[in-house]
């Protein structure tokens, strides 16, 4: 659609997320219909955007006001909406500070990111991740950066496990270890292409991890000459293809 619909273009309106949207008129679950109903006290006839995750926006109004099952009619759909023409998966160890995690989660959501997994290194201390509370943050940041497509959160990984899967285009990994090469991302990415990036934990990656991602196929970046924490690098990361690729 070449033309975006006034809807889209004047950002003026709630978005909410319903991922099993299907048919003229949907009614959304009871926490969405709680949240505009009773937090937002919108009323019947009121506009509204939804996203399903799978990539489209819908333009509807509120058919009926039920605080428990809100019911949206719905008048139009973008398919596809801002779509982005590159793959971007970030995969990321988590780390001891679950708040600076999950601005990394949001932040990067917002910029856009496709998919996220987290690795489990040799100096990786926290494993273990709440999964609900983070798919509920990557939903909330989707809904405030209007976003139609989900980002995947995956279940962490070991690191040998990750670098050994299969990844269509360019592998990088982040470290601050000085003996070996970098570059930076602008010299590697090209605009447009898919890319993996690893961002190792507090204490960085290992000299084997290093040699043993370079053995599988994964190119050294630097970020910039600041040491960065795990959750800042992540971001940076992610920036850095997303500038490439406004360009």
């Amino acid at each position: 659609m070449a033309n975006l619909p006034t809807f889209v273009k004047t950002g003026t309106m709630q978005v909410f997320f319903a991922p099993d949207i299907n048919g003229g008129i949907h009614v959304l679950d009871e926490n969405e219909s709680k949240h505009i109903i009773r937090v937002l006290r919108m009323k019947t006839g009121m506009p509204v955007r939804l996203i399903d995750g799978k990539g489209n926006l819908y333009e509807g109004e509120i058919h009926e006001d039920n605080f428990k099952k809100c019911s949206i009619r719905i008048k139009g759909i973008i398919r596809d909406f801002e779509k982005r023409n590159y793959n971007l998966h970030i995969a990321i160890s988590p780390i001891k500070n679950s708040e600076r995690f999950e601005w990394f989660i949001e932040k990067s959501v917002e910029i856009g990111i496709d998919t996220i997994t987290p690795i489990i290194c040799h100096n990786t201390v926290k494993q273990v991740l709440k999964t609900a509370r983070i798919n509920s943050i990557i939903v909330s940041a989707m809904k405030q950066s209007l976003k139609a497509t989900r980002t995947v959160l995956n279940e962490p990984l070991l690191f040998r496990d990750l670098i050994s899967a299969g990844y269509s285009g360019k592998k990088m990994i982040a470290h601050c270890n000085p003996f070996f090469e970098r570059h930076k991302v602008s010299d590697l990415y090209t605009k447009n292409e898919n890319a993996i990036i690893l961002i190792g934990p507090e204490g960085d990656f290992t000299n084997d991890e290093i040699i043993v991602a370079a053995e599988k196929g994964f190119t050294g970046i630097s970020l910039g000459i600041s040491r960065l924490r795990t959750e800042t690098a992540g971001i940076a990361a992610c920036h850095s293809v997303y500038f490439i690729n406004q360009q």
